[in-house]
């Protein structure tokens, strides 16, 4: 059954009333999230969310974004606490809930493109540095699913990467500190194995690396034993259509980010026929369709409550309208 999903993230400070929308909209047959909620500040960005999950490594907020630092502080403590909210009021709202959950946090690509290092530069540059950013993360995850499930005893987590960074790290797109230069692209080869070990602490459950960037490495991310792969259709170009129908031969699930989540939404017609057109287009088979997971491209947190509460729905009534066609 073709299913509904969000990518993470929506308006608003009330951390209450968000997990309980997302929780009624999706528990039923959809796949329920932890929301991320930015606009409680500092900390609640998806850079600081991962930067606090990382043991043993502290990081402070500069003018040019979080830095790696020797010891924690307030910009740290300050991440740490909007996590403990949002894991108490997780319990709460799932309380009896059975099924898997998915939680989103920040990939080590991206997380390497956005941490500053000490002599002012990003951490990417320094080979030792990302090893030291993906081992702590590896430890941090490892601990943060295990707490998930601990306090909603029925869930399976589902883990999902972020890396909207990593086709500027693979085409040494990122400007250097100075803005006169760029950092130098990253070997496709170093940056799938690395990507791997990380998913690696989900242990045996089910994994996503979401990209909603324009030229997501479809063919890269496949390698990285990922269980699902999630972009934004919306700006894939015919070679990327191609590629995530290679995706789904090679028996990988994809998540289509169906439409934009921008004023105005299009129709559940509009969602559904755009999907089945390209199918069809591509030679998949309409039962594949039953295997996707449909969403908004990207997070929802640049618009209102109301509006994001529509675009979850939308998304939850395309996949119901994609299901019956897959059924036929």
């Amino acid at each position: 059954m073709t299913r509904a999903t969000g990518m993470g993230s929506w308006p608003g400070t009330d951390v209450r009333e968000t997990q309980r929308a997302v929780r009624s909209l999706l528990a039923e047959d959809g796949l329920p999230y932890l929301p991320e909620l930015p606009d409680r500040g500092p900390g609640a960005d998806m850079i600081g969310r991962a930067a606090a999950l990382l043991v043993d490594l502290a990081v402070d907020l500069q003018p040019m974004g979080w830095r790696f630092v020797d010891r924690p502080g307030r910009d740290l403590e300050r991440a740490r606490s909007f996590w403990r909210q949002d894991l108490d009021e997780l319990a709460e709202t799932y309380d009896g809930y059975e099924g898997e959950l998915k939680v989103q946090v920040t990939g080590p690509w991206t997380l390497a493109a956005s941490i500053w290092l000490h002599r002012g530069e990003r951490s990417v540059v320094d080979e030792g540095a990302v090893r030291d950013l993906a081992g702590s993360l590896v430890e941090g995850l490892r601990d943060h699913v295990a707490e998930v499930e601990r306090l909603v005893p029925g869930a399976r987590v589902v883990l999902q990467l972020d890396e909207p960074s990593l086709p500027a790290v693979l085409a040494g797109r990122l400007p250097t500190a100075s803005g006169y230069g760029t950092i130098r692209a990253i070997d496709s080869y170093a940056a799938a194995n690395l990507l791997g070990e990380v998913l690696a602490a989900a242990g045996d459950r089910p994994t996503v690396v979401h990209c909603c960037a324009k030229g997501a490495p479809l063919p890269l991310l496949r390698t990285t034993g990922a269980s699902a792969l999630a972009v934004d259709a919306t700006v894939l170009g015919p070679k990327g259509w191609e590629s995530l129908a290679t995706t789904v031969e090679a028996g990988t699930d994809v998540w289509v980010g169906a439409f934009t989540s921008a004023a105005p939404l299009p129709t559940v017609g509009q969602v559904h026929d755009g999907l089945v057109r390209r199918w069809h287009e591509l030679g998949l088979a309409a039962s594949d369709l039953a295997g996707v997971t449909i969403s908004p491209a990207c997070g929802l947190a640049g618009l209102g409550p109301a509006d994001a509460v529509a675009a979850q729905r939308l998304a939850v009534q395309a996949a119901e309208a994609v299901t019956e066609t897959a059924m036929r």
